[in-house]
């Protein structure tokens, strides 16, 4: 594949995507629900400004509803979140593998070794910013067949405190890069450690991106022993299931090795030995046999 370079001049490019959708955005319950109680609290206010405690209360007890949902990854009331695969592919015996915060030099080639030893697709989630800086691994996932998507342009810490102007120009910034560096745009998104706030999901709508979350993660980026994230990331496994693993980030074991490079071998038989079988999402989410 040739390599396109990344030009500043595409983050307008970007930025005049976003404004624009297939569909119009449809708010969510329960964001409905919290503009009509901030209407009707300032109704009431200025009907008996004496109960103004009441009032704040229950303001209070709406924006805490709305943090817990920000800070609960796989919740879906903020909008459409996957947390799980759908039916067809829950048919097909299905599961995805993502792995978040690369690529890394030193241990993403390594992992794309393991999923072609076992015959396994996975789904890379990467930082754009370190895209940039390794295009060549990137190619080298699209070339063994797996799927590169969309886990913010710099992964900053506060991401989840971002308003919509913010969100706009770290995602459809990670966008532009990707797709100049690989002509293939994302169209999957997953935020930095899972974090958000009610701001996000009318930027991925627009973007054309949906959010994905996970069915379980083992806390890999600080977890350093292989058996114990093996057994949180196999507990229950089944069909649909979406499992998170770091190839950046990732914990070291006593050994001193990324402890995906010790679970990933013993992840992937548990697939072989349950029937499973490892794809991409975009393959995942495919309809049909």
């Amino acid at each position: 594949m040739t390599q396109t370079l990344y030009r500043p001049e595409d983050d307008t490019a970007a930025r005049a995507s976003a404004t624009t959708a297939a569909t119009p955005w449809t708010m969510p319950p329960l964001l409905r629900a919290s503009a009509a109680l901030h209407v009707g609290a300032a109704v009431a206010f200025a009907a008996r400004p004496d109960l103004w405690p009441a009032w704040l209360g229950l303001l209070a007890a709406d924006h805490a509803l709305l943090t817990f949902a920000g800070l609960w990854p796989r919740c879906d009331w903020l909008g459409p979140n996957l947390t799980r695969l759908p039916a067809a592919a829950v048919a097909r015996g299905e599961v995805a593998l993502t792995i978040d915060d690369g690529p890394d030099p030193e241990v993403t080639p390594q992992v794309l070794d393991l999923l072609d030893a076992a015959g396994a697709k996975a789904t890379f989630f990467c930082i754009a910013e370190r895209a940039r800086a390794h295009p060549e691994l990137l190619r080298e996932m699209l070339r063994r067949g797996h799927s590169v998507q969309n886990h913010s342009r710099h992964h900053r810490h506060t991401f989840s405190l971002l308003g919509p102007e913010g969100f706009r120009d770290e995602i459809s910034q990670a966008q532009a890069i990707f797709t100049a560096l690989t002509g293939q745009t994302p169209a999957f998104f997953r935020a930095p450690a899972g974090l958000r706030n009610p701001f996000l999901e009318p930027v991925l709508h627009r973007l054309g991106l949906r959010l994905a979350s996970w069915t379980r993660r083992a806390y890999d980026t600080r977890e350093g022993d292989p058996a114990r994230v093996l057994a949180t990331l196999t507990a229950g496994l089944a069909a649909g299931d979406i499992l998170l693993l770091h190839d950046a980030n990732a914990a070291r074991g006593a050994d001193g090795r990324p402890v995906i490079l010790a679970v990933l071998p013993e992840l992937l038989a548990a697939f072989e030995r349950a029937g499973l079988r490892a794809v991409t999402l975009p393959e995942a989410m495919k309809e049909g046999a």
